[in-house]
């Protein structure tokens, strides 16, 4: 049977996975108070009507559909190197509260001032397919 053996940095990953529910769970706060601020009951998903109110709902939806590949690469990609990949998985969270309150202005142009969360993520995709390369003994 193999063992794995975890470096002890790897704690900082899985610190960086559990504040990274925090923030879903801060956008999902989010959601629900827009719903309040704008009158937008359930289970309607979107406003027909309210613009802004939908801007609130595709940050947190935004985030949700990509937060599965978010954890498995940084889960994977902390393995060899979590400092880096807990600095990029930290990265990747703040570029998406940006993301979230860019968008939460009503404005849909300024949620691209989370666009710097993507050098996190593709970091932790270099270091996923790094580790894959080296697991492999291509390197």
């Amino acid at each position: 049977m193999a063992t794995i053996v975890l470096p002890k940095e790897y704690g900082y990953v899985v610190l960086v996975a559990v504040g990274s529910t925090f923030m879903v769970m801060w956008k999902a706060i989010q959601v629900g108070s827009a719903r309040k601020k704008f009158n937008v009951v359930y289970p309607t998903m979107y406003s027909p009507t309210n613009d802004q109110f939908n801007c609130y709902q595709r940050a947190h939806q935004n985030t949700l559909e990509n937060y599965p590949q978010f954890l498995i690469l940084l889960l994977l990609g902390g393995l060899q190197h979590p400092v880096v990949a807990a600095v990029a998985g930290t990265t990747w969270c703040l570029g998406r509260i940006a993301y979230a309150k860019g968008y939460y202005t009503g404005d849909p142009a300024k949620r691209m001032r989370g666009g710097f969360g993507y050098f996190g993520l593709f970091t932790l995709v270099g270091l996923t397919v790094k580790l894959g390369i080296n697991t492999l003994g291509w390197m």
